[in-house]
């Protein structure tokens, strides 16, 4: 997933999507402990992806909390 396609996203669609990804990661952890998995770079993509949709809502938490002060 690229970080464009994160940014058009709302944040509600953001907070989703963390919690889809950090299930299917749990999942594909599952998966590879059980020897079920055949791709083990998928991990490492899930992981990556997790932490770019984490990375823009704190971007966004962090342009919209100094305006929340004023």
């Amino acid at each position: 997933m690229k970080v464009s396609e994160i940014r058009e996203r709302s944040n509600d669609d953001l907070e989703q999507l963390a919690r889809d990804l950090t299930r299917k990661l749990w999942q594909t952890r599952f998966e590879n402990q059980t020897n079920q998995l055949d791709d083990t770079s998928q991990i490492r993509k899930l992981r990556r992806d997790v932490a770019r949709v984490k990375t823009v809502l704190t971007e966004r938490h962090r342009q919209q909390a100094p305006q929340e002060q004023e």
